[in-house]
């Protein structure tokens, strides 16, 4: 339950640098996340190179928490293979959820293993995708910048049960 409660958006890193071992493990710990039938209808595009990074952060409105991480994991949903099991639906919506649950996921484990990551949403998709040279059909949809936090923001506030809970019907 800590893991959980303690987990925040860190847009701030150091220079250290995310250990090879520690990428697996939380692409390990992503690669448990659910998805609709199983599809698993994702791909995880691991970025080291400073020059890409620095792409990417152009790619994303000049974001400082893209520029700044050691590690980046760029997530593509593939519409395509949710499409075949559950049409249009799957194509628009489920593979949109399934690469959410991987990205909460993803981020979970970063925390698990002491490092900080922020989820940016928030880019040109057809930059990232030329950046990254992605095949036709495969949609970015987040992106991960991870490394070590420099600084340990304040808890934001949360909404509480009364705004976001609504017994049996609106």
């Amino acid at each position: 339950m800590n893991l959980l409660a303690t987990r925040q958006s860190i847009r701030k890193f150091t220079d250290a640098d995310v250990l090879e071992e520690d990428i697996q493990k939380i692409i390990e710990i992503g690669l448990k996340a659910p998805s609709a039938g199983n599809r698993q209808p994702w791909r995880i595009v691991v970025v080291k190179e400073t020059r890409t990074i620095q792409k990417l952060a152009d790619a994303s409105h000049g974001q400082s928490v893209v520029s700044s991480c050691k590690v980046l994991l760029a997530i593509f949903a593939v519409a395509d293979e949710s499409r075949e099991r559950y049409g249009d639906r799957g194509a628009s919506l489920y593979s949109i959820q399934d690469t959410a649950a991987l990205t909460t996921y993803l981020l979970l484990g970063v925390h698990f293993l002491g490092y900080g990551a922020c989820w940016v949403g928030a880019f040109n998709e057809d930059s990232v995708s030329e950046i990254l040279d992605a095949p036709s059909g495969f949609r970015p949809v987040a992106l991960i910048p991870i490394g070590v936090p420099d600084i340990k923001p304040p808890f934001r506030p949360r909404r509480g049960f009364p705004e976001v809970v609504i017994d049996e019907h609106f």
